[in-house]
């Protein structure tokens, strides 16, 4: 399994009952919290405060996630254990206990170090992106999937017990022909989605990684404190997706209203607006590569079709279908396919992704690029 997703959070489950709505990425990256980063609209309401339709799974189906997803063919779908999809909604609220790394699946099974959290126990031991993890407690954790490796650094028994901070795992790790073990001890470590850089006097750089709680609002805050006529360069290079409602809330930092997307829910068409009053004055453009995803895909598609920023960079993944997330009887979490969403100007990404008004070329900067166009638009301004 790969990849991350937008998706629609609960706050609780309840057996036979709908757990969200979800538009999901490819879980490329999982998160040594327990979970990983994707997005959402709300718990309980669709991205306009609708209620959502339930799904309702019968006490008597026979299937747990994991069976269930193997027989829909759903390229898409995901399996979770209920800790694993605990976890998950821990992050998502800003905050989880782990060691701080984020881990892929490699070639050949390798499972690999995808990013390390500032701060975390994982980068006080020195451990780096492309390192290779090949054991936890021992354990091979080689050709497992991306969510069994996240359950296990976290510590996923028993089942019904929490991970705690304080805990220690040791994790089997390899560089550049050197393996050696590292105990890590778990901790309680906040989400940062959004970081803030000052680039000169006039221009900030917003790098949202992920759409988790409080996303938008600190996209706000930074735009108060914008010097007068500034402008932003917006990063969402490598941003997978995030809780769908963030994703809103960013686009409402940068518009008056209006079309964001709609999206289909199994046949039933629905629509996301961005709410009135955000800074349309603001010179913006957008960052995106192939790292770019899900609701950061349809963030950068809704200013480019509204002719609100300019998107520099490479071409966007092209995820762009919706899931559902459907509790079994076991408790376990699968996720399956019901829709896509599309742009306001009515395209659809998926399997296509989304191309950058100014592609930038290999060996190219992207960032000096980007500068360049907001220069541009400052002037025009």
């Amino acid at each position: 399994m790969s990849g991350p997703w937008m998706f629609v959070q609960p706050h609780r489950f309840r057996r036979g009952a709908a757990l969200t709505l979800v538009f999901a990425g490819v879980l490329v990256t999982g998160f040594a919290s327990g979970s990983w980063t994707g997005g959402a609209a709300q718990a309980g309401q669709g991205p306009e405060g609708s209620p959502i339709s339930p799904r309702v799974v019968e006490e008597q189906h026979p299937a747990d996630a994991h069976r269930l997803v193997s027989r829909s063919g759903d390229r898409w779908s995901a399996a979770y254990t209920a800790r694993e999809y605990e976890g998950l909604q821990q992050e998502l609220e800003g905050s989880y206990v782990g060691v701080g790394i984020a881990v892929r699946a490699g070639r050949d099974g390798r499972v690999e170090v995808a990013r390390v959290t500032g701060g975390s126990p994982a980068e006080r031991a020195g451990v780096r992106p492309g390192d290779r993890v090949h054991t936890v407690d021992g354990e091979d954790v080689t050709g497992l999937p991306v969510t069994e490796v996240v359950a296990r650094l976290r510590g996923a028994e028993p089942q019904d017990a929490a991970p705690a901070a304080g805990e220690t795992v040791v994790v089997g790790l390899g560089r550049d022909g050197r393996r050696w073990d590292e105990p890590l001890e778990r901790a309680v470590l906040e989400t940062e989605s959004v970081t803030v850089r000052k680039l000169g006097q006039d221009v900030v750089r917003l790098r949202v990684e992920s759409f988790t709680k409080g996303s938008g609002a600190r996209v706000r805050e930074a735009l108060d404190e914008l010097p007068e006529r500034g402008g932003v360069l917006l990063d969402l290079r490598g941003n997978s997706g995030g809780l769908l409602h963030e994703a809103a809330a960013v686009a409402s930092a940068f518009l008056d209203g209006g079309l964001v997307a709609t999206y289909d829910d199994g046949g039933e068409q629905h629509a996301l607006y961005a709410e009135a009053g955000g800074s349309q004055d603001v010179p913006l453009v957008v960052l995106v590569d192939g790292g770019t995803m899900s609701a950061a895909e349809l963030l950068a598609g809704a200013f480019q079709d509204r002719g609100r920023a300019v998107v520099v960079g490479s071409r966007t993944f092209g995820k762009g279908s919706v899931q559902m997330p459907m509790e079994q009887p076991d408790g376990s979490v699968a996720e399956l396919t019901v829709g896509h969403y599309a742009t306001p100007a009515g395209r659809e990404l998926e399997g296509q992704g989304l191309t950058p008004d100014v592609e930038v070329r290999a060996g190219q900067r992207v960032e000096d690029k980007a500068r360049t166009v907001l220069g541009g638009l400052a002037r025009r301004g």
